[in-house]
């Protein structure tokens, strides 16, 4: 299936998972700032949407092989496709370290989906996955890099502009750049400014835009299970280029302050991805904007740090 990155691709992409997935909820913070509450999505994360996108548009262009979905992830990438593989009645085989923490492992077979253990690097799992790919004919899915992942994530958007009308400024975080690619190429069809953030040493796409292209980066971070991905998608430095696009970084130590004061002052459990977007609007020196949305992305963590009394 060929497939670019635009703007009809998002409000495809919004036709095709109005009926599977939640509509986000957007709350009040503080003054001009209001958190997009993705985290309460189907498999704890922004991932469900892509991925639902993904398989739905292959089985209307009748794509969909009997042999299913693959992925290679341990993340929220894999559950979200194991998720949406049993909403289309078919397999998902998942590729992991052998590493993995059981809990995923669990979790992924509990949606239904044939978990492979391979190695002890994604980097070998990967490289199973698309070996399985080739040898079975199942469909190859990707974390985030491919334009029905990305229009299936930027969906968010404009249910954000609907709940929250005159939105200027959206703040989310960045690991491969799925979402930001997605969200960003909404958000320039309607002239809002998009804050794209990274930990310090997990930089992929401002590494990328200050070279000018896709690079390799080092990933060191207490948000690296997350957004810890070596290189971004050339879609997203692609959006980032085009669009009202702010590169930010910041340390780690904000991004766990920013996680521990979703909790102590909302009671929000959320992974340090989602607190590395509003570690961003802690650490900026002046406002981002006047009506300014913060995605929450993800939940998939254990909160036994934000509950147990520090030391």
């Amino acid at each position: 299936m060929e497939q670019q990155l635009d703007y009809a691709a998002v409000r495809a992409a919004a036709g095709r998972i109005a009926d599977g997935v939640r509509p986000v909820t957007v709350a009040p913070a503080s003054e001009g700032v209001w958190y997009a509450l993705e985290h309460l999505q189907h498999t704890g994360s922004f991932k469900a949407r892509g991925a639902r996108n993904f398989l739905a548009a292959h089985h209307r262009a009748g794509a969909l092989p009997a042999a299913g979905v693959t992925i290679a992830s341990g993340g929220n990438a894999g559950l979200a496709c194991a998720w949406a593989a049993r909403a289309q009645g078919i397999p998902a085989t998942v590729f992991l370290p052998a590493n993995a923490p059981r809990v995923k492992v669990d979790r992924l077979r509990g949606y239904g989906a044939e978990v492979r253990l391979v190695g002890d690097r994604y980097a070998e799992a990967l490289a199973a996955c698309r070996e399985f790919a080739a040898d079975s004919g199942a469909l190859g899915s990707h974390a985030y890099d491919h334009p029905l992942i990305a229009a299936g994530a930027g969906t968010l958007l404009d249910e954000i502009r609907a709940a929250l009308p005159g939105l200027d400024t959206v703040v989310v975080a960045v690991g491969g750049g799925g979402l930001f690619a997605g969200v960003a190429t909404a958000a320039r069809e309607h002239g809002v400014r998009v804050v794209a953030v990274e930990p310090e040493n997990c930089r992929a796409l401002n590494a990328a835009l200050a070279a000018g292209r896709p690079v390799d980066v080092g990933v060191d971070s207490v948000a690296a299970d997350s957004l810890g991905a070596t290189r971004v998608s050339a879609d997203a430095l692609r959006v980032a280029r085009e669009g009202d696009v702010r590169s930010v970084l910041v340390p780690d130590a904000a991004i766990t302050a920013a996680r521990r004061e979703l909790w102590e002052e909302h009671r929000l459990v959320v992974e340090a991805a989602a607190a590395t977007a509003l570690a961003a609007l802690r650490e900026a020196p002046e406002p981002l904007g006047k009506r300014v949305a913060v995605v929450l992305c993800g939940a998939n963590t254990d909160p036994g740090d934000l509950v147990a009394p520090r030391a």
